[in-house]
């Protein structure tokens, strides 16, 4: 099963083949980065793309220029476009105030969340234990982005959610990483069955204060994210 980071234009006019070419190959080269497939740092090849979608380079561009105003994608002159590759001030940055718009995501979801919005959330917990359970780090990474989208949308709050997905998307490959380390599943899983809990109890400041914690990037858990994208980098 893989993940799919979810906007809400990818809901519109019923699917991807109704969609423009361009928004297409956007979405394609946005999964393929969150999931992995690409990794920071790796070069992104126009003419590859065109000829596997057998169209012309305008599309391939545009969706370039969008993934690229999103922050996935960096051009660099004379160069070429590389997929975004953070230093780790960059990084903490960033992880810091993810933390924080997921914290208010949370908060809110405790005030706003209908029933349906519950049982969605409900729902992605059980998928995310059966996954841990299974062992299967893949499956658990993809129910994990769908457990966060779920308290995104229970905030309802629009703008928040499209922002908060944005700077999900530009950090899921380093997320996906965290999850990589010895037992952060199970701890991963833990804290979501806290912040359900809290957001099921309408507990705002629970909510936002474990949210803050299970997000933010620090400690262990920042050296091991360090190690591993050093690792990544000596490999390649």
């Amino acid at each position: 099963m893989t993940s799919r980071v979810k906007y809400p234009q990818d809901m519109e006019n019923g699917g991807a083949m109704s969609i423009p070419t361009a928004q297409r190959i956007r979405l394609a080269l946005e999964n393929d980065i969150v999931d992995g497939r690409y990794h920071p740092g790796d070069q992104i090849d126009p003419d590859r793309i065109a000829a596997d979608y057998g169209c012309s380079r305008t599309p391939v561009r545009e969706a370039l220029q969008m993934l690229e105003a999103s922050g996935l994608l960096i051009v660099q002159p004379k160069r070429g476009t590389f997929v975004t590759k953070l230093g780790m001030g960059e990084l903490m940055q960033r992880f810091e105030l993810m933390a924080e718009l997921e914290a208010f995501c949370a908060r809110l979801a405790c005030r706003r969340a209908e029933a349906r919005d519950i049982a969605r959330i409900v729902q992605s917990l059980q998928a995310c234990e059966t996954a841990a359970e299974a062992g299967e780090s893949d499956r658990y990474y993809a129910e994990n982005t769908q457990f966060h989208q779920a308290i995104y949308r229970a905030a309802h709050n629009p703008f928040l959610e499209t922002e908060t997905l944005r700077l999900q998307a530009m950090l899921q490959p380093y997320r996906r990483r965290q999850l990589q380390a010895q037992g952060r599943v199970r701890r991963s899983l833990d804290e979501h069955r806290v912040i359900a809990d809290a957001i099921r109890a309408a507990d705002e400041e629970t909510a936002a204060r474990i949210m803050t914690e299970h997000v933010l990037v620090q400690g262990e858990r920042f050296q091991d994210l360090a190690a591993m994208l050093e690792g990544l980098d000596s490999a390649r």
